[in-house]
């Protein structure tokens, strides 16, 4: 267990480094490190209500160690695009109750991608989200998602 947490373990150099990080406010006001770092270089073209359109160039930091865009950065598109999608002020607390994903074809780095999230309608505090997204240069279908929600109405 010790020479575990030796090999995690931050040198002061990297330390120094990882306190030196922007990790000004980005999506929906959030400010933590990982939003930063998986929303950085998403443009937001159209939004309407029940519909997002975004586009993104896909860059190193989300491949795998083939090169391609990794399955988890995918995952985690559909899973923040699709529940951007559910707008209401103020946002509201969204707890996800499924997400279904067809990895249907890959993309390289640079590959540009358009990402679309539609709303699928609404029971009550139940939303469903449906998230493509597909290669712009190709037209070729990356991946199609589906994502369910349940809101949690605020104590306060």
């Amino acid at each position: 267990m010790e020479k575990a947490k030796q090999l995690l373990e931050l040198t002061p150099e990297e330390s120094d480094a990882v306190e030196k990080l922007d990790g000004r406010r980005n999506i929906a006001g959030d400010s933590c490190f990982y939003t930063f770092f998986s929303f950085r270089g998403i443009l937001v073209n159209r939004v309407e209500p029940g519909l997002i359109v975004c586009t993104l160039k896909v860059p190193p930091r989300l491949t795998d160690r083939s090169g391609k865009l990794a399955s988890g950065a995918i995952a985690n598109l559909v899973d923040e695009i699709g529940s951007a999608v559910i707008y209401d002020e103020p946002p509201p607390t969204l707890v996800s109750v499924d997400i279904s994903i067809a990895y249907l074809s890959t993309a390289d780095v640079d590959d540009e991608l358009e990402i679309t999230s539609r709303l699928l309608g609404q029971k009550e505090r139940y939303n469903g989200a449906s998230v493509i997204i597909k290669n712009k240069t190709t037209g070729e279908i990356v991946a199609e998602g589906r994502h369910s929600f349940f809101r949690i109405r605020s104590k306060m």
